[in-house]
């Protein structure tokens, strides 16, 4: 009888270890430098050409004055599909560098951003300011409804705020926050949790001029950024035969040891 209370006990172990595991995937990523967090799901807006103004009042990025050596147009920022409660995690730190300065070339910032702090921008539409290294890889959550406008609180991720090495935020729609490279300083992937009625998440840059006010001064912007990420990669998942065989072999010895204490 005591081996039958010791595999029942450990039949809930059993259980959860063959449970069918959530939806997962692994995505790859490139993050262009002209890719407007801002933008996100704004399929409502026409981009204007990149020698050409962006045509006010309604919502619309700031350029530069004047023509710039890159002249870079702005992008929508890339989506992937994912439903609420996704557990989202880099799988390997993202990589690359992005100018944000006119002239092709040096300096590159890397996905975390330059320093700490030091961007303060303002809202869009429905897409919240941001708070946090200038430049750095953001994202967001939004639904299937294009983002016009109701844009939520503004995070802060600089060190009075979040900071950048949290390890689970649970953003609302449409407010932006920072991925950088997917880890802390102690080389721990960090967890980003889709939100209710998340439908998608967007990947892109935060940037303005001097990293400060209205969104914009992404026509200067070369370089970009990679991720590689997993929804639901990390979970336990189901075991291998031979897995489950050990635990059982583990629950047999349980019962052993009990049987020979019980003898002596």
């Amino acid at each position: 009888m005591q081996f039958r209370k010791i595999l029942f006990t450990g039949l809930p172990l059993i259980a959860a270890l063959a449970a069918p595991v959530s939806y997962a995937a692994i995505i790859d990523l490139t993050i262009d430098g002209s890719d407007a967090i801002f933008l996100a799901g704004r399929t409502d807006l026409t981009i204007p050409d990149a020698d050409q103004p962006w045509a006010g009042p309604d919502d619309h990025l700031i350029r530069h004055g004047g023509a710039t050596p890159e002249e870079i147009k702005e992008s929508l920022p890339p989506e992937i599909a994912v439903t609420a409660g996704d557990i989202i995690r880099a799988l390997d730190p993202a990589v690359g560098g992005i100018s944000f300065f006119n002239g092709v070339g040096d300096p590159y910032y890397g996905p975390g951003g330059n320093g700490p702090t030091g961007s303060s921008l303002t809202s869009l539409g429905g897409i919240s300011g941001y708070i946090g290294p200038q430049g750095a890889l953001a994202g967001v959550f939004l639904s299937d409804a294009i983002p016009v406008s109701g844009a939520p609180a503004t995070l802060d991720f600089s060190p009075g705020g979040w900071g950048i090495d949290f390890l689970t935020i649970t953003p609302e729609l449409g407010q932006i926050f920072y991925i950088g490279d997917g880890k802390t300083a102690s080389d721990i992937f960090q967890t980003f949790i889709a939100p209710a009625g998340a439908t998608r998440l967007v990947l892109g840059i935060p940037d303005g001029f001097g990293f400060n006010g209205p969104p914009g001064a992404y026509d200067d912007n070369d370089g970009s950024y990679r991720i590689r990420l997993g929804i639901n990669e990390i979970p336990t998942k189901v075991p291998e035969p031979g897995n489950l065989a050990l635990l059982l072999i583990g629950l047999a010895s349980m019962w052993l040891g009990r049987k020979r204490s019980h003898s002596q």
